[in-house]
């Protein structure tokens, strides 16, 4: 197999596994509170990324860190596992899966928004565009297409669901000045995370033994979501000759995302979630427009 077409195999399978998050964020969380998900998964997936760690004979770059980097991490670590996923899981207990994961899936027009003030990026025609294709796609999704009445179905989630964009694409941006190798770096944001995961597990839950369901929904949740997907992904943008290609099947997922939902989960998948997703993808391409 050339590199070109293991590079597609690992997009695929990243593709794949994204697609099954939402309903395992679902199932898990009718088990577990969103911070007791959060402790359990986070901690399954820096399992997860220590072991390719040991596996790569990487695992000692960790702890060779410098200062700032440290401190990176502890900033990361802050906005994602901790802040993101707390606020993600959140937004998926108040909402139904197939308003949740469709919201969500507009971080990339919210990255396109803060790098104008935090990169000193400018704005052009697409960007526009797709800012307002989109959000029109996330009102219809909210309002189970009735955008004209305003009406949404949890107001509270829906606001949870759009500032998880938010810390996510904050920590994209300030990841970029990140040099070391990603996975010990994304090992490292995981252990700076913990005590403040822990910390808000003791303050705010009564200490109890999880569900076994739940424990195998957050497995599968940090292996998969949080570890795995990342791991394929990066080997598929590592291996291919032509990135576009490979990133154009990320519009794969929320669409096969929607199959799973339904299958899995026992959504009824409306009507409006079909549309107001299409036009949060079209607005996504639109982004990929050259001026």
């Amino acid at each position: 197999m050339n590199q070109q077409r293991k590079a597609i195999l690992y997009a695929l399978t990243a593709v794949l596994l994204w697609s099954t998050v939402a309903t395992a964020f679902k199932l898990a969380l009718r088990f577990l509170t969103p911070i007791e998900l959060l402790l359990y998964s986070g901690s399954f997936s820096t399992l997860l990324l220590g072991a390719i760690l040991l596996k790569q004979g990487k695992f000692m770059e960790a702890f060779h860190c410098s200062a700032r980097e440290y401190l990176l991490s502890i900033f990361l670590g802050i906005l994602s596992p901790f802040l993101y996923y707390l606020v993600l899981f959140k937004a998926y207990a108040l909402l139904p899966a197939q308003q949740a994961q469709p919201l969500n899936y507009t971080w990339a027009i919210t990255l396109s928004l803060l790098a104008v003030p935090l990169l000193k990026q400018k704005i052009r025609w697409p960007q526009w565009l797709a800012l307002v294709i989109s959000y029109c796609g996330v009102v219809v999704i909210s309002t189970e297409g009735h955008p004209l009445s305003l009406h949404f179905t949890d107001p509270f989630g829906v606001a949870l669901a759009l500032f998880s964009t938010i810390i996510w694409a904050l920590y994209w941006i300030f990841s970029t000045r990140d040099r070391r190798d990603p996975i010990v770096g994304l090992f490292v944001n995981f252990l700076a995370s913990f005590p403040f995961v822990l910390g808000c597990y003791l303050l705010t839950t009564e200490l109890r033994i999880p569900d076994y369901h739940g424990l195998l929904g957050a497995a599968y949740v940090g292996t998969f979501e949080m570890g795995a997907c990342f791991v394929f992904w990066l080997m598929a943008m590592k291996l291919t000759d032509n990135t576009a290609k490979i990133s154009n099947l990320i519009f794969l997922s929320p669409f096969l995302s929607l199959l799973f939902i339904h299958f899995l989960v026992g959504e009824e998948i409306l009507a409006s979630t079909f549309i107001g997703l299409i036009l949060i993808v079209v607005g996504l391409l639109c982004q990929r427009i050259r001026s």
